[in-house]
């Protein structure tokens, strides 16, 4: 396909992406207040609404998705600040089992799949660190939510919620007319906007990965991972660029697994890619317009951040600790397999039960 064909495809998934954030919003309000206080109060218990997190985006294997749903839920008012919070904390562990069905597809070979499953669960065991020192600390304190605030009225006072008028000015007559065609019934804007969203994401992410992947690969060599920094960067960008850090961390497994890199070197890319992933949900929370919608996409981007400054000085553990899980797998095949299933599905699905 031509290269120019591609970038008309990629504008028409971007539109179509932001008018779906925009329909997600108005269907919760064409809904009423009955169907969003029960959604209130299904989500309003953070612990309920962290293993959602974990397990919405380990079943559609997108945090991005999860966190722009989330947002769209804040923006029409179903979600407070704090209710939302942890479910775009557990969206952080749930996209990394895409790095994990990586790796596996290296089992037959020992070696290279010990290399590669150490570098895919990398991201697991970080965040999963960071849930455990970070997610106590919100609950009492709500630090997340404060500092995201500030940065939200910060955003405000500078105009930055303006500058995204003219989007808003795009998509409001598809939104009107979309709205217009279903008659009003919140629950059917729901599913198109939802529809719209997940075919959006995929084709951005399939076309723009297609457009910039030959390129980017290019770069995957001793040079763009020579220090942390430049890796941490290369992350954030090449994350930036393709609107999902599952496919940038999922890149370097097989790198990775080939002995071309260490997982020293893997380590800040994906710290990188964590941070870089957050740029969709803040798109997705200014087209909204909603201080409150701003506000969980910031705290999402905090808790990474927060996270990683925490877990860098003690880098070593998790690399350790990624080791360690991979040497298990060399067991038996069947360890990879219950890995996944038992850390993305099964203990979310009976943590969520027991909550409820």
């Amino acid at each position: 396909m031509p290269t120019y064909l591609r970038l008309a495809i990629l504008t028409a998934a971007l539109y179509l992406f932001l008018a779906s954030i925009s329909l997600l919003g108005a269907s919760f309000e064409l809904m009423g207040g009955e169907f969003a206080g029960q959604l209130l109060r299904t989500a309003r218990n953070p612990f309920l609404g962290l293993f959602i997190g974990i397990l919405a985006t380990s079943i559609i294997q997108s945090s991005s998705t999860v966190t722009s749903i989330t947002v769209g839920l804040a923006a029409g008012g179903a979600l407070d600040v704090q209710a939302a919070i942890p479910i775009v904390m557990g969206s952080n562990v749930g996209t990394t089992v895409t790095n994990t069905l990586v790796a596996a597809g290296h089992i037959n070979r020992p070696e290279e799949f010990r290399r590669a499953f150490s570098a895919a669960t990398l991201d697991d065991v970080f965040n999963v660190l960071a849930i455990i020192i970070l997610f106590p600390l919100q609950l009492y304190t709500n630090f997340l939510g404060l500092g995201a605030s500030m940065l939200a009225q910060g955003f405000v006072s500078i105009g930055g919620l303006k500058l995204i008028n003219p989007l808003k000015l795009a998509v409001d007559p598809f939104v009107e007319l979309v709205i217009q065609m279903s008659s009003g019934a919140g629950m059917l804007v729901l599913v198109i906007a939802l529809v719209l969203l997940f075919f959006s994401l995929r084709q951005m992410v399939q076309n723009l990965r297609l457009l910039m992947i030959g390129r980017i690969e290019k770069l995957f060599d001793e040079t763009m991972f020579k220090n942390a920094l430049t890796a941490m960067l290369l992350g954030v960008t090449f994350t930036v660029l393709v609107q999902s850090s599952s496919i940038t961390t999922s890149l370097i497994v097989p790198l990775a697994g080939a002995g071309f890199l260490s997982l020293a070197q893997v380590f800040p890319y994906v710290l990188g890619a964590n941070v870089g992933t957050t740029v969709t949900a803040i798109l997705a929370a200014l087209v909204t317009g909603e201080e409150v919608a701003v506000t969980v996409a910031f705290a999402h981007l905090l808790f990474n951040v927060t996270g990683m400054a925490l877990i860098w000085p003690v880098r070593r553990l998790p690399i350790a600790l990624s080791s360690l899980l991979a040497e298990y797998t060399l067991r038996s095949r069947l360890v990879p397999i219950l890995y996944i299933l038992v850390t993305f599905f099964l203990i979310p699905l009976a943590l969520i039960y027991l909550v409820r």
